[in-house]
């Protein structure tokens, strides 16, 4: 750990000598990159961003596409320069990418942008979008209180948990479907994984009714708060805050985790399937039930899957657990965005940067981005766009995805499908705030560890490495490792 803070330190030096010498006085843009009629030398944008490299025909038309759209549109000529990472784990890679001393002017974060913002080398976008012209109206409320916490990380996107989905055919197939949909409590949602590994519907399939990638942290988004796991910071009867994951609720939603595997209704390889495996294993059938994330994701599982199993495989999208802690996807975390899109406080082009991200949120910038390609994505008749297939199984919003989209030209077919659309209304009628906050720099190193801990002795649990009774040993080994600490702090700070 020293020796990487070592590293990180010099890296960071290294780039802020750098940035000194290229900026401006002021910080103002050198080469704004914007004239009258898009002459005169561009603007060049480096920009890292998972699944959007230069190996995919996709991405880089898009990013053309942009490019014309911004000159033509706003008069900002602007060049964009897509970074490639290794494959492999996006947020390493990308760490490796920012230690080595390459800092795109637009980084896309799947975590570990803390590290980076603690430094300096992040910009406060407060700013840029109080002044913006589109930005600030496509904000939802979680959005604005994100970023009054945390200025760093933009990500206008839906309330967007993980939504659990089925095979209508299968679903339609099983005597336990009614009372699932009409009570989903914890008893009836393990009388339906019975039943559909017990009658196989899919000709000898599914082999286990549920799998997840990696870890649990999926499959927590439909049992938690069934659990009373409805917080990160539960509240005890002395009025006390205790972390959820040391509670006797946390020990009860694995001893029914571990029946699950017992029983052979849990993927036995969940621990080391990645996202596109878990996703095989459901499009194979060997999995009956995953978590997709609501809206746009859960419409392209459903397109794929009836590519695969004809129309009566569509999706249907399953509630989420109900118990004596109450019913709901789990609380959503407001203290700061998960994942998005931030500047570079190096860049020569902050404030071209900025109008990309202000144009996106336009009419026009969201034509492109929510809609993709005229004539190959949509078409436009009779005054009205019509979407066709490949936008519903393909194409996906890169940047900014509001709950409403404002169209200069009216939409005919709906943005999302029946599946996307119905698992957004459910996060939004299950919406709770969390009361967790961000951890302050003093316990970040011990947040981890205790982090890992909870990984490993939760897997092993639930595997039956590790008998339940050896829970308090958890806790304990939590505490010792920093979590006394956190807590002091979290009874101290919640209000």
């Amino acid at each position: 750990m020293k020796k990487l803070s070592m590293l990180l330190i010099v890296a960071m030096m290294a780039m802020v000598m750098a940035a000194c010498t290229s900026n401006s006085p002021g910080g103002a843009d050198p080469d704004p990159g914007t004239t009258p009629d898009g002459s005169g030398d561009p603007a060049t944008l480096k920009i890292v961003y998972k699944d959007e490299g230069t190996s995919n025909p996709v991405s880089v038309k898009f990013f053309e596409t942009l490019e014309q759209s911004l000159a033509e549109d706003e008069g900002i000529n602007v060049k964009f320069e897509l970074v490639d990472l290794a494959q492999g784990s996006y947020a390493e890679n990308l760490n490796l990418l920012l230690l080595g001393g390459t800092i795109p002017d637009i980084i896309y974060f799947q975590g570990g942008d803390q590290q980076i913002s603690d430094q300096g080398l992040l910009e406060d976008l407060t700013p840029y979008i109080e002044n913006s012209t589109h930005l600030k109206n496509i904000m939802e409320p979680h959005n604005q209180t994100r970023m009054n916490s945390y200025p760093y990380l933009l990500w206008v996107k839906p309330l967007a948990p993980k939504t659990p989905v089925v095979r209508a055919d299968w679903f339609n197939a099983m005597d336990s479907s009614t009372a699932l949909m009409e009570d989903p409590t914890i008893d009836n949602y393990h009388a339906f994984f019975k039943e559909l590994v017990e009658k196989k519907p899919g000709d000898g399939k599914p082999s286990y009714a549920l799998t997840a990638a990696g870890d649990i942290a999926e499959i927590d988004f439909i049992f938690d708060t069934a659990f009373g796991l409805d917080a990160t910071w539960l509240k005890k009867d002395d009025g006390t805050y205790e972390y959820s994951k040391v509670s006797q609720n946390e020990k009860e939603k694995l001893t029914f985790y571990n029946q699950l595997y017992q029983e052979g209704l849990l993927d036995p390889q969940f621990i080391t399937k990645q996202w596109d495996t878990k996703e095989d294993a459901f499009y194979k059938g060997d999995a009956a039930v995953i978590t997709g994330t609501a809206g746009k994701i859960i419409d392209l599982y459903d397109g794929r899957m009836q590519e695969l199993g004809g129309e009566e495989a569509n999706l249907v999208v399953l509630p989420p657990a109900k118990g004596e802690g109450g019913q709901g996807f789990g609380a959503t975390d407001v203290t700061k965005e998960s994942r998005g899109l931030a500047i570079s406080s190096q860049s020569a082009h902050k404030d071209v940067a900025f109008k990309v991200f202000d144009y996106l949120a336009s009419p026009k910038g969201q034509m492109l981005d929510r809609l993709g390609f005229e004539g190959e994505h949509y078409e436009v008749a009779d005054g009205e766009i019509e979407l066709n297939e490949k936008y519903y199984s393909e194409w996906y919003a890169r940047f900014w995805e509001p709950v409403e989209i404002e169209s200069e030209t009216p939409l005919k077919t709906p943005l999302l499908g029946e599946p996307g659309t119905e698992a957004l209304q459910m996060a939004s009628e299950y919406y709770t705030e969390d009361n967790n906050f961000i951890i302050p720099e003093q316990f970040i190193a011990n947040w981890d560890a205790m982090n890992n801990l909870y990984k490993e002795y939760s897997t092993d649990f639930i595997t039956g490495k590790k008998d339940l009774a050896q829970f308090d040993q958890f806790v304990e080994a939590w505490n010792n490792a920093g979590g006394a600490e956190i807590t002091q702090y979290a009874n101290d700070n919640i209000k």
